[in-house]
């Protein structure tokens, strides 16, 4: 079986190591450099789109900011799944707001900006405060604002309105704020005959818009909630693969923030806490495999690895550690790879996170830090 993932990063990488114990073999297309590549080496294995797709069984997506003529041409073979329409709304906040409507899910109150009129109709459809996000292209912080008084309003607007004007069918969508204790994901699969399953929520913790530390949990409301809002998506989009859900948790009620239609950061700990892990049960649902057990078998948490290409040896030293790299050329701010800390019980995963406050830096690492000045 030979799977083509539109898009090169890490996510691709990480398919391929899960796909390559079921000899399913995934070749990756850069939509920047239109290269065919092998997702470990970024070794360059062709040229142009339509040979891969010939070449391919099945084609998938690792990232939602895909051109829509690629998606097109990848939708029009018949191998693309999960489909255009999931990877769009993944892609477009109008497109996905609209979806969580039709699929009867909670989430916050919003309303679309195209112009300055649709801004003042916003604020008195919203209220303040509010937070104000780009349609499309923003992402881990970025293309967002936040509206918490009248007397911002026009050099918040000035701001806005060069970002709708910077790129073609950008929009902006304001967003009531919402107060919320926590925020938390649940990742799932759905497979070709209709089966789902899901994994444990995962409580995470974001420093500057980016996720820092995603911690597996064990919350019996919370996660029939979650569970049934995923499977209200998945059943409306007729969804094959993995699909991200994150929530805000308000005071025990979740409203859908964002869904991701792929494999996603917060699933990362299901390579070493979950009996499957989420990137071969993508392979497994888009490949029409059976899917694979989602149990816990082990307390995890992921620490995402920023900026960053070393490790102090301490880390790997420490029992129960495992550091996945990416590969990448070192640049600040960038995801360079992630370390996923498992334990026996939950208690003894506290104390290895906060063994790992001692030797990371605080600086980097704010959120293993901030827990273990929780724990103390």
């Amino acid at each position: 079986m030979h799977v083509l993932v539109l898009g090169a990063g890490q996510l691709a990488r990480m398919m391929s190591l899960a796909g390559a114990p079921l000899n399913i073999e995934i070749s990756a297309f850069d939509v920047g450099s239109k290269n065919i590549v092998h997702p470990l080496t970024q070794a360059i294995l062709g040229h142009g789109l339509e040979n891969a797709i010939e070449n391919a069984d099945v084609i998938t997506a690792e990232f939602e900011h895909i051109p829509h003529d690629v998606l097109e041409v990848c939708e029009r073979s018949g191998k693309f799944l999960p489909s255009t329409e999931a990877i769009k709304a993944g892609g477009d906040r109008r497109i996905e707001k609209a979806l969580l409507d039709e699929a009867t899910v909670k989430n916050a109150k919003y309303y679309v900006i195209n112009s300055r009129e649709d801004f003042t109709a916003a604020i008195e459809h919203v209220g303040l405060p509010m937070v104000l996000k780009s349609t499309l292209g923003g992402y881990d912080g970025k293309g967002q604002w936040r509206l918490k008084e009248q007397t911002n309003i026009e050099s918040t607007w000035a701001e806005m309105s060069e970002c709708i004007n910077a790129t073609d069918n950008q929009a902006i969508v304001a967003e009531e704020f919402v107060s919320f204790d926590r925020e938390v994901s649940l990742v799932g699969a759905r497979a070709k005959d209709g089966s789902i399953e899901v994994y444990p929520l995962a409580e995470n913790v974001h420093t500057d818009g980016v996720l820092s530390l995603s911690t597996a949990i064990d919350d019996f409301e919370l996660q029939e909630q979650a569970r049934n809002m995923f499977i209200a998506v998945a059943e409306r989009l007729n969804y094959v693969g993995v699909l991200a859900l994150e929530f805000f948790d308000v005071q025990g009620e979740l409203l859908v923030n964002e869904i991701a239609p792929r494999v996603h950061n917060s699933g990362h700990w299901t390579q070493q806490g979950a009996e499957t892990c989420q990137f071969e049960n993508h392979l497994r649902a888009v490949c029409g495999l059976p899917l694979g057990s989602t149990k816990l078998i082990r307390p995890t948490s992921m620490i995402n690895i920023l900026g960053e290409d070393s490790l102090p040896e301490a880390v790997m030293a420490q029992e129960g550690c495992h550091v996945h790299w990416y590969g990448k050329e070192k640049r600040a701010g960038r995801k360079m790879g992630h370390i996923n800390v498992s334990a026996d019980y939950t208690a003894e995963l506290q104390r290895s996170l906060l063994l790992l406050a001692e030797v990371l830096d605080k600086k980097t690492y704010p959120a293993v830090h901030e827990f273990a000045q929780q724990m103390k």
